[in-house]
């Protein structure tokens, strides 16, 4: 099963959306498979990090800035080849394995999508596959 969202951003940061991607496994009615988070844009990506202190996500964003900074010596029009680069780095998708009907995620671990050219409405899917 395929299932699209909607979702507003920030500027740059991680947005949870792990309920998002519970909801869908629990609709699909997929107790063993895999499950597929997927972005479609090029400066934003998914990622799978800590969920228990929310300074992980601004050492994240932090982190990944100062590796990717925004550099005059870009040629890209749009003035965000930043945000092309990171995206990249961290990925258009995570792929979970589904065990018992439940993502199958550490103690610590939520599913956030991440942005880093915002704010913007985006769209993520997710795809859910039973053996």
């Amino acid at each position: 099963m395929l299932f699209n969202f909607k979702l507003s951003t920030p500027a740059e940061g991680l947005v949870d959306i792990t309920h998002e991607v519970s909801e869908s496994v629990k609709e699909s009615g997929v107790l063993e498979g895999i499950c597929i988070v997927y972005c479609p844009h090029t400066t934003a990506a998914i990622t799978i990090n800590e969920n228990a202190d929310p300074d992980v996500q601004t050492d994240f964003i932090r982190g990944i800035d100062k590796v990717f900074p925004d550099l005059s010596i870009f040629k890209h029009a749009e003035g965000n080849s930043d945000a092309h680069l990171k995206s990249s780095a961290v990925g258009a998708s995570e792929t979970i394995i589904i065990s018992g009907g439940k993502l199958l995620l550490g103690t610590w671990q939520d599913i956030y999508f991440c942005e880093f050219d915002g704010p913007r409405t985006r769209k993520f899917f997710v795809k859910v596959i039973g053996d």
